[in-house]
């Protein structure tokens, strides 16, 4: 009776334990998580260390945290007090949450061209001048655009990224642009009306990347043409601003025979 009984303690108690080992497992999982961004920003590793490693860790973490919860939860729900069921849904949920993040990028990452360039004009894109000088190092992603090498990927990927042609003057189309950026949080690095050249940067929120993005604003003969080398996303959503700031259509707004102008962005990223 008495090695029954403390038998059954023993279970009881290592029943106990389990919701705070699912806890400890998430909240591994989150240092992980958090130590990827903080490392890279910080210098101590290379970011691929950050993608490749920590980040798949922090799934694998998270994802043993559910296991654990579920288990516990199912097995020893009736033996479990309050405090055991919450720590178990608190590490269920924060698992769960936190084995999303790395599956929800690479999801991302097999649905994307492995490209570093976009831009809205693959025939003439802009070219970087002034950011030039503030991207030497190693690692560093080369300026100069790769050419047919990664623009049949785009227009597989990206087929809607072209310039975007609006009926305006060409000082006007250029302000338009200039205020958009800024409008869009782009660090203004240099911005030229006499050559319709606009240059900015960006930095991501979670590891803090930084793009850099060369607008062109020419004439064209069937209005200003804007193009951007960039990630797709970043020049959809720059063309899409810039058709609303302007308040004009996609296509001429404007005869031949009044004054017209093109713009043309490029957005890269480091």
């Amino acid at each position: 009776m008495t090695i029954a009984t403390t038998s059954s303690a023993a279970r009881r108690s290592l029943l106990r334990h389990i919701p705070e080992l699912a806890l400890a497992l998430a909240g591994t999982a989150v240092v992980l998580l958090a130590l990827g961004p903080i490392g890279w920003r910080a210098g101590w590793w290379h970011f691929r260390f950050s993608l490749l490693t920590l980040m798949p860790w922090a799934a694998y973490f998270g994802l043993a945290s559910v296991i654990v919860s579920v288990l516990a939860l199912v097995i020893g729900l009736s033996r479990l007090d309050w405090r055991g069921i919450a720590l178990a849904l608190v590490a269920l949920i924060g698992g769960g949450l936190i084995a999303y993040v790395p599956w929800h990028y690479d999801q991302i990452r097999q649905t994307v061209p492995p490209i570093h360039d976009i831009t809205t004009d693959t025939g003439n894109p802009p070219a970087f001048v002034a950011v030039v000088l503030l991207r030497q190092g190693e690692g560093i992603n080369p300026v100069t655009y790769e050419g047919a090498k990664i623009a049949e990927q785009q227009r597989r990927a990206y087929p809607d990224v072209v310039p975007l042609t609006v009926g305006l003057a060409p000082d006007v189309a250029f302000a338009r642009a200039l205020d958009t950026g800024q409008r869009m949080g782009w660090t203004i690095v240099a911005s030229d009306k006499a050559t319709g050249q606009i240059e900015a940067s960006q930095r991501s929120r979670w590891m803090g990347f930084t793009d850099d993005i060369v607008v062109r604003v020419a004439p064209a003969n069937s209005g200003n043409r804007i193009s951007a080398l960039v990630f797709a996303l970043w020049a959809q959503r720059f063309r899409r601003q810039c058709r609303a700031h302007s308040r004009l259509p996609r296509g001429p707004a404007r005869s031949r025979s009044q004054p017209i102008s093109g713009l043309t962005a490029i957005t890269r990223s480091y």
